[in-house]
């Protein structure tokens, strides 16, 4: 049998999730990985963890921690990214302008913290679990952050969404520890 071996930077995303050349350990089911995660980070909640993979289908070709890492980080990217976009269209919308500054420091948060989770990506991808760790706990900070900008409202207008994206980053940082 000829097997061809393909350079990790020429794989896909997907290939990459699957490789057994490049795979952690042995197989490990969303449910294992996050009572794993949820028993050693304080920041995962078991239940949404498995709501929040299980629905994913490219869970089951992760098939082991680096690959649910690797996954985990795409889908805080993702809520990264959607959570920008929730809070610019907000501050298109506001007249104050004091409401706006809020909103515009919000937006610099999340594109820090969407900037920082691509590289923690990137290093993931390379098997740099270090570096990886320390971008994704950085990028824990941005829904805080956020939030605190808004202290002394009675409501703060991202709230919803600065708690999934904390939710989903912890999720990230606890595959990505238990990969490494």
């Amino acid at each position: 049998m000829e097997v061809e071996l393909v350079p990790a930077a020429m794989m896909t995303d997907d290939e990459e999730m699957m490789d057994p050349a490049t795979s952690c350990a042995s197989p490990v089911s969303v449910e294992d990985a996050c009572r794993g995660a949820s028993d050693t980070h304080f920041g995962v909640g078991y239940e949404h963890c498995v709501a929040s993979l299980a629905s994913d289908p490219r869970s089951k070709e992760a098939g082991d921690m680096h690959g649910l890492a690797v996954l985990a980080t795409k889908q805080a990217i993702d809520h990264a990214a959607s959570t920008e976009s929730k809070i610019d269209g907000l501050a298109e919308l506001e007249e104050s302008p004091h409401a706006r500054a809020r909103f515009n420091h919000c937006l610099e948060l999340y594109g820090g913290a969407a900037d920082l989770l691509r590289d923690a990506l990137d290093n993931l991808k390379a098997r740099i679990y270090g570096k990886a760790m320390e971008q994704l706990a950085a990028a824990l900070g941005a829904s805080e952050s956020c939030e605190d900008a808004w202290k002394g409202e009675d409501r703060i207008p991202v709230a919803a969404h600065d708690r999934e994206y904390g939710k989903m980053a912890h999720i990230a940082l606890g595959f990505t520890h238990a990969a490494a």
